[in-house]
C-alpha cells in the first residue's frame, strides 16, 4: 500500500489533480483506470501502469509528467514490469499501431520509430491498458461515444481477440447502449 501511497503522492506532485480531464482531473482518471484494472483481474503491475499511464503522456494527450529519456525516475516508483507497459503504453504511434495490433501484435513506437512485437500476455496487458483508458473516457463523456461510434465499434470490435474476458463483456455493454 506504502508504494501506491508514494505514486499517488508523486502524481499530485507532478500537477496532475489540476490539469482538467473528462470526469474531474486527471488525477481522477489515472486513479479510476487503475481500479478497473483491478477490478478486471489484472496483476498489480498492470495496476500500477494504469496509475501512471500518461507519466510519457500520449498519442492522444500530449501533456507529460516527465521525459520518457527519464525512464529510471518511473522505474524507482512502479517497477520495471509496470514502466515498461507505461512506456510502451505513452510512446504507442496509435496511427501506425492500433488498426493491426490484433492480427500483428506490433507496436509502433513514436519516439523511435521502432516496432515491437508484443508476446500474447503482454498484448492483452496493453489492449486492456488502452481500451480501460478509452472507455473511462467514454463513461465520463457519453457524448464522444455517440458522436464517435463507428470508430469506438471498429476499434473495440478489432481488438476483441487480444483483450481479456471481462473487457469484452464491458465493450458489449458500451457498445449496446443507445
Amino acid at each position: 500500500m506504502s508504494a501506491d501511497v508514494d505514486v499517488r503522492a508523486w502524481l499530485q506532485e507532478r500537477g496532475t489533480d489540476t490539469v482538467r480531464h473528462p470526469g474531474g482531473t486527471l488525477y481522477q482518471h489515472l486513479c479510476r483506470v487503475s481500479e478497473h484494472l483491478s477490478e478486471v483481474g489484472h496483476r498489480p503491475e498492470v495496476q500500477a501502469a494504469g496509475l501512471t499511464h500518461a507519466a510519457y503522456g500520449t498519442d492522444g494527450f500530449d501533456l507529460a509528467l516527465l521525459f520518457w529519456q527519464q525512464r529510471d525516475e518511473l522505474r524507482g516508483l512502479v517497477g520495471d514490469e509496470a514502466e515498461e507497459l507505461v512506456y510502451l503504453y505513452g510512446s504507442c504511434d496509435r496511427d501506425r499501431t492500433w488498426l493491426t495490433l490484433p492480427r500483428a501484435g506490433e507496436v509502433t513506437d513514436r519516439f523511435t520509430g521502432t516496432v515491437r512485437t508484443l508476446e500474447a500476455d503482454r498484448l492483452t496487458e496493453f489492449a486492456d491498458l488502452s481500451l480501460v483508458n478509452e472507455l473511462d473516457v467514454l463513461h465520463q463523456n457519453p457524448g464522444i461515444l455517440e458522436r464517435n461510434r463507428a470508430y469506438f465499434t471498429a476499434l473495440f470490435t478489432a481488438w476483441e481477440p487480444v483483450v481479456s474476458e471481462p473487457l469484452v463483456k464491458e465493450i458489449h455493454n458500451v457498445l449496446g447502449r443507445v
